[in-house]
């Protein structure tokens, strides 16, 4: 009888003791951006990473609508974590710029770090003599989504060359990927792809179009610069892309956001595997050449425009990062 009972007893302790093991187990789901582009990798990457490092996480990656949509899920809980471009984060967590998030603060919208510079590269076709962006008016242009990050990235830009959309014959929307096919099947005569550098859509249809990139001038650059500080001049050199050469560019920043809910137990544990631990694997492995070339943990704060989780206030200070008082959390 004693025997049966202490049997009952291991078999329900070792029962429970999974049942604790299992809701320890945090879920985290990583919003990416389209399959043609570099959120969808890179957040792939991670989610692999994180899941064969036998910690108390799983991850998983998911192709959503990019930035905008994110950010909202998000903070809405619909998303644990989310690329998204650094401009947005500011817009999401100020509830101001974007439409979606106008007077609609996300208060729970926490930064995580800062991976790549994010170029807003302009493409023309070569037949539609597009030597700066004066010349789209008139033309058939792909301007983003209705309320994406992308569209307001447009606004801002043409603001500097005093233009606006409805200069544009035809502003045309959808997804970035579904344009760059539009771009090169003579559909559309420009675009604007906030992407980072070497992105697979614009290789392989610069493989078979003739694509070409258009320059922002360096004056035009600073003149944004001075109204909005996350945009800064970067130089796209020539060979990024087939057939095409050197242009100057306007970037911005790519960077992991999450909600202030995750525990901050969490958030460092996939810090300090993804960014520390299994660095290696996250420069060589993960389908993203910006993220060897560019990350680093001294430039994982630059450009990081809300305040940052608790997890990763944890991680920057172990790691001897400085942090401002401007990325620490609200208290």
């Amino acid at each position: 009888m004693f025997s049966r009972i202490l049997k009952t007893l291991v078999v329900a302790t070792l029962v429970f003791g999974c049942a604790q093991l299992a809701s320890a187990r945090t879920f985290i789901t990583i919003g990416s951006g389209s399959t043609t582009g570099l959120y969808y990798p890179t957040a792939v990457g991670m989610a692999k990473i994180v899941n064969e490092a036998g910690i108390d996480i799983r991850a998983n990656a998911r192709s959503t609508g990019g930035s905008v949509f994110n950010d909202r899920a998000v903070g809405a809980g619909q998303l644990q974590m989310g690329v998204s471009q650094n401009n947005v984060a500011y817009y999401a967590y100020n509830g101001t710029g974007v439409e979606a998030f106008k007077d609609k603060p996300i208060e729970n919208l926490r930064g995580v770090a800062v991976l790549y510079p994010e170029t807003i590269q302009v493409l023309a076709r070569k037949d539609a003599d597009i030597d700066s962006l004066d010349d789209m008016k008139g033309k058939r242009v792909y301007v983003g989504d209705i309320g994406s990050g992308t569209e307001q990235d447009v606004k801002n830009l043409f603001g500097a060359f005093d233009m606006s959309i409805e200069d544009l014959k035809a502003p045309v929307r959808g997804s970035a990927g579904s344009a760059v096919g539009l771009l090169r099947d003579g559909q559309i005569d420009a675009m604007f792809y906030t992407v980072g550098l070497g992105a697979s859509a614009i290789t392989e249809a610069a493989q078979t179009a003739p694509i070409e990139l258009v320059s922002v001038s360096p004056e035009k650059i600073e003149q944004l610069h001075a109204k909005y500080p996350f945009y800064t001049q970067i130089d796209i050199p020539e060979g990024t892309y087939p057939k095409m050469g050197k242009a100057t560019a306007v970037t911005l920043k790519a960077m992991l956001v999450t909600s202030s809910e995750l525990s901050e137990d969490a958030i460092y544990q996939f810090m300090n595997t993804v960014f520390n631990e299994k660095k290696d694997a996250f420069y060589n492995d993960i389908q993203n050449p910006n993220l060897k070339k560019y990350f680093t943990l001294d430039s994982a704060l630059e450009g990081m425009s809300i305040p940052l989780h608790p997890g990763a206030v944890k991680f920057f200070k172990e790691q001897g990062i400085e942090i401002n008082d401007s990325q620490m959390p609200p208290s």
